[in-house]
């Protein structure tokens, strides 16, 4: 059976540049974001690039939950090797000034999304191997930014989330990899929607910056490692693999006790209810 790579937020971007970069590899895609017929373009121009690559489309607004479970039941006939959560956005504003119609949506897509469809995932795919899980924080995930803490608070949640899985997953053996990509200032319309301008200058708003295409690079790099955290040096701007950067406390003593037996018999529920996907022998 085909595997496939799950790309969101794919219309343009890192999601757009991830694409093609895994495209070239020979790797078979399903691309989702909002924007249908941006998406069929990006589907034609892989497709003629590319002979042999299968790519399939989802259009679908992430930021409403109920779709990002409809999705997911959507793909589970697909083999899925590689899920990607890159969809997301920003916003620079005070906390006094900023748009909480703006900032709900922003956190349904950064947070809850992003945990619906991890969650998803690693149920699913939990001792398949050569699975990984990657989501897209930000270097704003790992240090407060000026009139962006909503969007920072949203990102260090991933980062959060993120590495505690990864602990999760490899002191249980698990056969999934959990990773994060950190970028710093990358040009993408991501500065367009954060600042609610359809006017953004990256070579005036920022010394250095990326191009998509060199994040793209860079997943890729996390892709082939063994190491959790892809990160962008505040200050230099070069991009370095790392092991989780947050505190865990790991064996405490002070930590709850774990009822193994329980977890245990949880996840054996889960994985009997998922047999019949047999994704083992894909």
């Amino acid at each position: 059976m085909k595997k496939f790579v799950v790309i969101t937020g794919a219309s343009s971007g890192i999601g757009y540049a991830t694409a093609k970069a895994f495209a070239k590899r020979g790797k078979n895609l399903i691309l989702v974001a909002r924007r249908k017929n941006r998406l069929e373009e990006v589907k034609k121009e892989i497709e003629d690039s590319f002979s042999g690559i299968e790519v399939i489309t989802k259009s679908c607004d992430l930021s409403d939950i109920p779709t990002a479970y409809s999705l997911y039941e959507e793909l589970r006939s697909y083999s899925i090797e590689t899920w990607i959560n890159n969809a997301g956005f920003g916003d620079y504003a005070s906390v006094s000034q900023q748009n909480l119609e703006k900032i709900e949506n922003m956190l349904k897509l950064n947070i809850e999304t992003l945990t619906i469809l991890s969650t998803l995932y690693v149920n699913e795919y939990r001792d398949v191997s050569g699975t990984q899980l990657i989501n897209l924080s930000s270097r704003g995930g790992y240090v407060l930014v000026p009139n962006a803490a909503t969007y920072c608070a949203t990102k260090f949640y991933v980062s959060a989330f993120t590495e505690g899985l990864a602990h999760e997953l490899k002191a249980s053996g698990a056969k999934l990899k959990a990773k994060i990509l950190a970028p710093a200032a990358t040009k993408t319309e991501f500065g367009k929607l954060a600042n609610n301008t359809q006017d953004y200058d990256y070579d005036k708003k920022f010394g250095q910056y990326h191009t998509s295409e060199q994040m793209a690079d860079f997943l890729l790099h996390l892709y082939d490692s063994e190491k959790t955290l892809g990160i962008v040096d505040w200050e230099t701007f070069e991009f370095k693999l790392e092991e989780p950067q947050m505190n865990y406390a790991g064996n405490s003593i002070h930590n709850q006790k774990h009822d193994v037996s329980i977890h245990d018999d949880l996840y054996e529920r889960v994985v009997s209810h998922d047999d019949h996907h047999n994704k083992d022998s894909k």
